[in-house]
């Protein structure tokens, strides 16, 4: 009789629920197997960024500074405030699913009305009351609210580190196109330099070309002007170094004398690899993709939870304890308190309260797919734009290859000249000049094609090994709670 009282209430409970309201306006999520570059964005070969993509241009030096950045770079620093105040999320979810044990003890010394309730003796007259008891209480979660709230949290703690690690991809990005800037604007000085001399001799040619009668005036004025641009170019230069290192100075969080010993490089020309095709495996490498999916797992588990609390809440909660009014007998027998039994809440009705609740997650579910479709095609469009900037920058590479070769084979046809009397001084300097001019442009193409490939590897996520598992809702809390507490 009893457990057909208990059923029957159970189901009059159930069915006294507010009624979740139906999803109609799901919005689809992107499909990452249907993504591809464009057919003319390709390269020569296949392969994945390594994790530590900087190492392949093996300069000791660029790997130091990167290193000491990743260690103690103020950029980082929010980032990783970020993840802590996750994980303390996360942990506070944890521990709330978990049951609940507390003591409490309580004296006070009241006075009873001698008109009220109680006649005398009590009426009247003063009392004190000692307590001391320990309460559990402990929720059923029947409906997995609790194993929602957990699961979204972890999926909130998982974007927090993806964004981590983007935000380390980027830090390593912009150090190493510092770096490589200040180290071609340092070998471009040289060139310069080089240039500087060479000027200056034309420019003395010139003078004596007209002191013998030999040369007109404007030859040595548009001389002179050209070796005032060159040394313009020079100072320039000066100041984009400065500017650069400070750069580096300040992602490095670093005092003055941090870069004092850095010194020149020669560039390594490196092979290049990107993938021929986009899908699952390479977009698990992009950080912030990794944290956008994260952040959309986290919010189907929140419309979990608010799904479940249209249900009856169930807490079973216990206490035992001492009470008495004299304390000399509150550790007698006779004192001793107890109670155990389940607590039942159930939503009649709350105004549309519940319903709002569901529908805004809801709409924070579409917000947050919105935003990761919008990634996906953003991270295609980075792939796609540095891979077309990289080959662009080859193709300029080459046909720069071919002016070196012809400069330098008018460069030894002017010597031979020279020596047979065929040909002036002035002639060879020119050059000789064009030869320097035609390094100081390959010089430059060089550090775009590494800019090229810097923004390529950042592009294809680094090499980034984040967590790609993204299991359901319904088991989520389960599957990855432990990885939350590495």
């Amino acid at each position: 009789m009893k457990l057909s009282l208990t059923v029957m209430a159970f189901s009059l409970a159930l069915a006294g629920c507010a009624s979740i309201p139906p999803d109609t306006l799901v919005l689809p999520q992107q499909d990452l197997a249907t993504v591809q570059l464009a057919a003319d964005i390709h390269l020569a070969s296949e392969g994945w960024p390594a994790a530590q993509w900087w190492r392949q241009f093996q300069d000791d030096q660029l790997d130091g500074l990167i290193s000491q950045a990743l260690a103690a770079s103020p950029s980082l620093d929010v980032a990783n405030a970020r993840i802590n105040s996750a994980q303390a999320a996360f942990d506070y979810q944890h521990a709330d699913r978990d049951a609940n044990v507390s003591l409490s003890a309580n004296a006070n010394r009241q006075r009873y009305s001698g008109n009220g309730l109680f006649p005398a003796p009590i009426g009247g007259s003063y009392y004190s009351e000692e307590t001391v008891g320990v309460q559990a209480h402990y929720d059923l979660d029947w409906w997995g609210k609790h194993k929602a709230q957990i699961a979204s949290a972890l999926g909130e703690v998982n974007a927090r580190r993806a964004e981590f690690a983007m935000s380390e991809q980027m830090l390593a990005a912009e150090i190493a196109k510092h770096y490589f800037s200040i180290q071609t604007n340092w070998a471009r000085m040289d060139n310069l330099h080089a240039l500087v001399q060479l000027q200056q001799d034309l420019v003395v040619d010139k003078e004596k070309r007209i002191a013998n009668g030999l040369g007109v005036n404007d030859e040595h004025l548009s001389a002179q002007t050209r070796l005032s641009l060159i040394q313009q170019q020079i100072a320039l230069l000066e100041t984009q170094i400065i500017t650069e290192r400070e750069a580096i100075r300040a992602l490095l969080g670093a005092d003055s004398t941090a870069l004092a010993n850095l010194q020149p490089r020669t560039a390594l020309a490196l092979p290049h690899a990107m993938p021929g095709k986009l899908g699952m495996e390479l977009l698990a490498r992009r950080p912030d993709l990794q944290a956008a999916r994260w952040r959309v797992q986290a919010s189907l588990s929140r419309i979990d939870a608010a799904k479940a609390a249209f249900y009856p809440d169930i807490d079973l909660g216990a206490s035992f304890g001492l009470d008495a009014v004299k304390l000399g007998k509150l550790l007698e027998s006779g004192s001793r308190t107890l109670f155990i039994g389940p607590a039942l809440s159930l939503p009649l009705f709350d105004a549309g309260r519940l319903q709002a609740q569901l529908g805004g997650a809801r709409t924070e579910r579409n917000e947050l797919i919105a935003d990761y479709n919008q990634s996906v095609f953003n991270v295609v469009r980075d792939v796609a734009q540095a891979g077309a900037k990289l080959q662009g920058v080859e193709s300029q590479l080459r046909l720069q290859d071919d002016n070196m070769r012809t400069s330098e084979k008018q460069l030894r046809n002017a010597n031979a000249r020279l020596k047979q009397g065929l040909a002036d001084r002035a002639t060879q300097l020119s050059a000789e000049m064009t030869v320097r001019f035609q390094q100081d442009l390959l010089m430059q193409l060089q550090q775009q094609r590494q800019n090229a490939e810097i923004s390529l590897n950042l592009a294809l996520g680094g090499g980034y090994r984040g967590a790609s598992d993204f299991p359901d809702t319904s088991t989520a809390a389960t599957v990855t709670t432990s990885t939350a507490t590495h």
